[in-house]
Order: structure tokens, then sequence, then C-alpha cells
């Protein structure tokens, strides 16, 4: 939960989470809905979905105990070095390089690797690898290290005159600290469009879908669209739905590498208007927000509830 999200944002996701499913072996019984669905608005649906594949296979060919060797690790689904050297320093106290976007951090600066990122991440792998070596607690070592990056060694204005390393940082002797790690400049941001459709039946019931797995959001409840995410996926309305839908105005949404600009199309229907085959379900407006819709759905609901005056 807390890969590219931060401990405020998981607290309520995670003390939920852990109290539907406290043991491995519970969330590998849990069905794949209820899993998608408490982790709604969390984002990166990628992490939940490998999660729960991730404890099945424990479950399944480990007898539900987590190896503790790096390479086995490696192995289980969502699971990559940063995780497995993680998992196998502080849970299992195996010696093993531990490197975060804070350790990335410090191990530039103590080492003065001007080297622009991505570019420079081999070499900062490799400093860090001559740091964890022959430690004796690799467990506390890679914490500490992260709490360092975290607190002191931070992004901006790192606050090198409390930093216990100063003594033989690099950067901080050459005066550099601050612009490091160096950052190759951003590309462009690129943009996508699409269209939302809110398909409401005359007794106040949304058309939702399950999104297949090879979408973006895959596996997640959300609104029927065109295939803004994956080509040849979205929704099709038929002829006579076609002439019945209208404006129903536009939603803005930011995801990690593009921006996406959804109009939304809305429409009257009956159960004939949605496809026969998927996972196709009529949910009532007032029980949306419990619906388990990602973000970019839950404003495209509370758009549509706002200009009608339902809420």
């Amino acid at each position: 939960m807390l890969q590219q999200t931060t401990v405020p944002a998981v607290m309520a996701y995670f003390t939920k989470f852990i109290g539907l499913w406290p043991s491995v072996h519970d969330l590998a019984a849990a069905p794949d809905e209820s899993v998608m669905q408490a982790w709604a608005g969390l984002g990166y649906y990628a992490r939940a979905r490998n999660l729960l594949k991730c404890a099945r296979v424990i479950v399944k060919d480990h007898g539900g105990v987590f190896p503790a060797d790096e390479e086995k690790l490696l192995d289980l689904p969502g699971i990559g070095p940063y995780t497995a050297a993680a998992i196998s320093a502080i849970a299992f106290g195996q010696q093993a390089t531990v490197v975060d976007g804070n350790v990335e951090r410090v191990t530039a600066r103590v080492f003065a690797i001007t080297e622009p990122m991505p570019k420079s991440k081999p070499r900062i792998r490799e400093q860090a690898h001559i740091m964890f070596q022959d430690i004796a607690r690799p467990g506390d070592f890679a914490q500490a290290l992260m709490d360092l990056g975290a607190t002191i060694c931070i992004p901006a204005n790192p606050r090198c005159a409390l930093c216990p390393v100063s003594g033989f940082c690099e950067a901080k002797a050459l005066g550099i600290a601050a612009g490091l790690p160096a950052k190759s400049p951003k590309k462009p941001r690129p943009a996508r469009s699409g269209t939302a459709f809110w398909l409401v039946t005359e007794d106040g019931r949304v058309a939702l879908e399950t999104r297949s797995e090879d979408r973006m959001l895959g596996g997640m409840a959300g609104l029927p669209t065109t295939d803004w995410d994956a080509a040849g996926s979205g929704f099709e309305p038929s002829v006579s739905l076609r002439a019945r839908l209208r404006p129903g105005g536009t939603v803005y949404h930011t995801f990690t590498h593009f921006d996406l600009t959804l109009e939304v199309q809305v429409a009257t229907i009956t159960a004939k208007d949605l496809p026969g085959a998927g996972g196709w379900k009529l949910v009532p407006i007032s029980a949306i927000n419990e619906a388990g819709l990602p973000t970019v759905f839950k404003k495209v609901a509370k758009l549509q509830i706002s200009s009608q005056g339902l809420s």
C-alpha cells in the first residue's frame, strides 16, 4: 500500500484491510471483487491484484509461510527487487541491499554521484551494496537509512547540520547536496481522452461493469467507457442507445503517466441496452459510494449526482 502512496493516505485502508483479512490464508480465500472494492480509492490497482495473487501462491506453494530467501521472494507475484530485499532484511534478518527512493538519495549524496537519474541507478545501487556489506543488523540498517532520507537527508534543503553521516558525505563537502540526485529533464506529459457513460434506469440504478484484467483499473467496478486505456476494449453503445445519449459534462483526472479527459454521456436505459455477457450490474444511485469505484469514476458520479440535484 505504501508504494507510491503516503502513510496518511494509507492508514485507514490498512486498518480496514487487516481487519477483513488478518492472515495470508484469509486474504488468499477472499473474493477478487471484495479485495478490489476494499482497495478502491488508493490507486495503482495492479498492487491489489498482485497482492491477492501473491497471497494465493504463498498459501498454495509455500504452506502459508513467506520464504526468507531474496531470490525466492522475487518469484512471487508483485514482488520486485526492493520489496524482496526489504522483506528478506527486515522480516528475516538476511543480508540484502534495500534501495528505495530515500536510500537512493542518501547514497547519491554520500558518494557525490552526479549523473542524472535514471541513468545513475546502477551506480547508486552498486555503492549502496557496498554500504550494506557485513552489517550485523541488516533490517535495522535498512530502516535507519530510509528514515535518514525521509527526515534529514530530505529532497529539498537537506538538514546537513543534523546529519550523523555529514562528516563523510562527499556531496556536502562539495556543496552540492541539495542538487542530488540529479534528474533528467521531464518529458512533456501525455494526454488522453475518452467518453464515460452514465446510464441510469428509470428506477434510479446506474450501469457498472467489472473491468477486464488487461485494462487499466482491471478487476475494478467502473462506469462503461470508450477504449482510452486499451484498444478494442471499450463500450460500444447500440444504435438505439446512441440516439438517446446526451452530454453530461467533462471530468479531468491525472494518472501517474498521463492526464485523462472524459466527456460524459448520459442516457436513461433498460436492461436490454447492456451487453448480455460480462460482469455488468445495476447499482442504485444511493449506493454508488459503496460500489468500490476508482477515483476517476467517483468524479463522474459526483458530477452527475450534483448536476441532477441528488446531493
